[in-house]
């Protein structure tokens, strides 16, 4: 297994990746994004988001080869408490064929190692917690849950609505 960070020529495989996320999670035809602003966010002048991939040992699975195993993209948060940065992750997710072979652990792990490095003091996260299996596998990790702070998003009409038209 190779954890690298992600490369341009990626691009392609990343998207699918974040396809079958959805996939998985019930939403097949949620995914809006494309491979120009998928590249123009992870390695344009100025990235918002980064990401990290796992290259498989032997690649392959029911839907053919796959150069990819499993993808982890994040981007930078800030604590006004602790005054420094953290990651927040926004996707992991590793193809079935591939699951129980580690790459999740690893790519965590490669998050983990990034924040201690870079002397950031949080990784953090979001999981359904009707998907069972992510969350068993995130307590063995030994997360901690953060019951009592719920997300909050605005989106859509209740986006625009709140900004008043001026965006």
């Amino acid at each position: 297994m190779t954890i690298r960070a992600a490369e341009p020529s990626d691009v392609p495989e990343i998207l699918a990746l974040i396809r079958d996320l959805a996939a998985h999670q019930g939403e097949p035809d949620a995914v809006r994004n494309a491979g120009p602003r998928l590249q123009s966010v992870l390695f344009g002048e100025a990235p918002k988001a980064f990401a990290h991939v796992v290259e498989a040992d032997s690649a392959g699975g029911p839907d053919g080869p796959h150069r990819l195993a499993g993808i982890a993209i994040w981007f930078l948060t800030y604590s006004t408490w602790t005054g420094d940065h953290g990651i927040h992750l926004e996707d992991l997710y590793v193809r079935p064929e591939h699951r129980g072979a580690g790459y999740g652990k690893a790519l965590l792990a490669r998050l983990a190692s990034e924040c201690v490095a870079q002397g950031w003091s949080r990784l953090e996260w979001s999981v359904l917690d009707t998907n069972s299996g992510a969350v068993g596998f995130y307590e063995s990790m030994g997360a901690s849950f953060l019951d009592e702070w719920r997300t909050c998003r605005l989106d859509g009409d209740a986006l625009a609505e709140v900004a008043g038209g001026t965006a």
